[in-house]
């Protein structure tokens, strides 16, 4: 017999055991994750993200860490899966309420310097909530180095319909994205469950 189990006095079993029976199935995922702390980018050169995240896209530079290397080891590899005599430096940006981000610039043999395409496996965008999207977007025409993807595009007939988006490519060609739905999204209608949103 277990003696943890025929020790403890019979009302302590009991009561484990009616908890264990009536709790609802854990979902799957990770044990203790309450969330997604950061999102990371590596950029060609850390002081223009800095610099375009803080200036252009009105984030906050929190701090700058590194530069992180292991000249004569295998940590770069063994932990981040990139060229053993790879060094990177980190800065943390918090853009509004509710994201973190983390751009990282490398030095590593035969990196690819060209972000991939929204198509390409790995492909990434930030989007940004607007509450006014004919004045994000004249703003975005005077910002340099930014390129405009085509006009903003309203969605219907679809669970976001309502939303209006529009795409963009940083001066280093990341894919992002601004986007606006001030009267809700159409799924809302048919369920109870909600993304986020940064607009209450």
């Amino acid at each position: 017999m277990n003696p943890a189990v025929c020790c403890r006095p019979w009302s302590a079993v009991l009561l484990g055991l009616a908890v264990v029976l009536v709790s609802p199935a854990r979902a799957g995922g990770i044990p203790t994750a309450v969330g997604v702390d950061h999102i990371g980018i590596t950029v060609p050169d850390l002081k223009q993200g800095i610099e375009f995240f803080s200036n252009a896209l009105g984030c906050e530079h929190i701090y700058t860490a590194g530069p992180f290397s292991d000249p004569k080891g295998n940590w770069m590899k063994t932990n981040l899966d990139v060229d053993p005599r790879a060094s990177t430096t980190l800065a943390m940006m918090r853009c509004g309420p509710s994201q973190n981000v983390e751009l990282f610039e490398y030095k590593a043999k035969g990196q690819q310097r060209h972000p991939p395409k929204n198509s390409d496996v790995g492909g990434t965008h930030l989007a940004f909530y607007v509450t006014d999207m004919d004045q994000a977007v004249a703003y975005l025409k005077t910002v340099p180095g930014v390129k405009l993807l085509g006009t903003p595009t309203p969605v219907s007939g679809q669970p976001n319909g309502g939303e209006v988006f529009l795409y963009f490519l940083t001066p280093w060609g990341s894919s992002m994205e601004i986007l606006s739905y001030s009267k809700g999204l159409d799924y809302e209608k048919g369920t109870e469950k909600r993304l986020y949103k940064v607009a209450k």
